[in-house]
């Protein structure tokens, strides 16, 4: 094993962004990288294990220059720099900052900020329909949404509609107070929440009322034609295979449509086949249309639920290769 030692020049403007708030980001890629870093004025020593150096002075200088372009560093910029720094990708990470699809009504950037995020949404801009599956926290329908409005604001569309499967999951709708439109909102409030929070409430409710926004079950899309719209069907893993069908045939010209989903959170009765499971057996070899595998690493919520989402991952291929050895045994 061969220890060594490189110095990296960190300006002061830069220093608290990419160390964070007592160090802790310091700290964090210590631990994780095995190596010692010693601060000295704008100046960082980082000692360790050749290999586990180099790691880290590429994953400095990469946030160094997120740093410089004005983005604000959080942990889940720095969990993501030292997960690609295990596969050599570290310097991909500064590509992300160019890629802006549109700001929040208070002015927040919405980018990619993950590779694989990067890839839908190239995806979704050069695909008719994209697939977008992955677990919770990839961002899987917030992009969309993201997407879905530009769109909408550049004209390049004349209508979003946005639909999810009303599945009841542990409770009857007919239980549920109030009228119908009542009953059915709970399942549309994260639809409701993403465009409130990028296009702002007033806006969401002049457009609705025109009929150029439409949040929707999936039962309502039944019998119509769907031309010049930006469609975003949410947790299609509760779909059914004729549901599914249904709806991927509603598709008319100038339209887009983008289909998100977690095979991993079905809430489908026991024994139902999902319509997503079928239609990415079906599809996956037709031209203009894309599928997008994100994973855990693309969680960019709170770095406990990379972690939730990694454990459950391991839980279920676990279990899976328990059944596959019990039913070998069996035979």
């Amino acid at each position: 094993m061969s220890i060594t030692e490189t110095m990296i020049d960190i300006p002061a403007e830069h220093a608290r962004n990419v160390f964070g708030q007592y160090d802790v980001f310091i700290k964090k890629i210590e631990r994780t990288l095995n190596v010692t870093v010693i601060v000295r004025d704008n100046m960082i020593k980082i000692v360790g294990e050749t290999g586990h150096v180099a790691k880290a002075k590429r994953v400095f200088f990469n946030l160094l220059e997120l740093s410089k372009r004005g983005e604000p560093i959080g942990e889940q910029n720095v969990d993501y720099a030292l997960s690609l720094s295990f596969d050599d990708q570290e310097t991909s990470i500064v590509t992300l900052t160019q890629d802006m699809i549109c700001h929040t009504v208070n002015g927040k950037p919405i980018k990619p900020k993950t590779l694989g995020q990067k890839a839908y949404v190239d995806q979704i801009r050069n695909k008719m329909i994209v697939f977008g599956i992955g677990p919770a926290g990839t961002g899987k329908t917030y992009l969309a949404m993201a997407m879905a409005i530009t769109a909408f604001k550049n004209n390049e569309v004349n209508r979003i509609i946005l639909t999810r499967p009303a599945i009841e999951a542990g409770e009857k709708l007919g239980f549920l107070p109030g009228d119908l439109q009542s009953k059915i909102d709970p399942y549309l409030r994260p639809l409701y929440d993403a465009l409130y929070e990028i296009m702002g409430a007033d806006a969401y409710l002049r457009n609705m009322e025109k009929g150029l926004i439409e949040v929707a079950p999936l039962a309502y899309m039944r019998g119509r034609t769907l031309d010049n719209s930006f469609i975003v069907l949410d947790e299609a893993q509760n779909t059914t295979p004729a549901q599914m069908k249904m709806f991927l045939t509603r598709v008319g010209f100038g339209s887009k449509v983008i289909i998100t989903g977690d095979l991993s959170q079905k809430d489908l009765p026991s024994g139902q086949s999902s319509g997503l499971d079928v239609a990415l057996k079906v599809l996956k070899n037709i031209d203009d249309i894309g599928i997008s595998m994100l994973s855990s690493k693309d969680v960019v919520r709170h770095p406990l639920v990379q972690k939730i989402v990694k454990a459950y991952d391991e839980y279920e291929k676990r279990n899976e290769r328990a059944s596959r050895l019990k039913k070998s045994k069996r035979s």
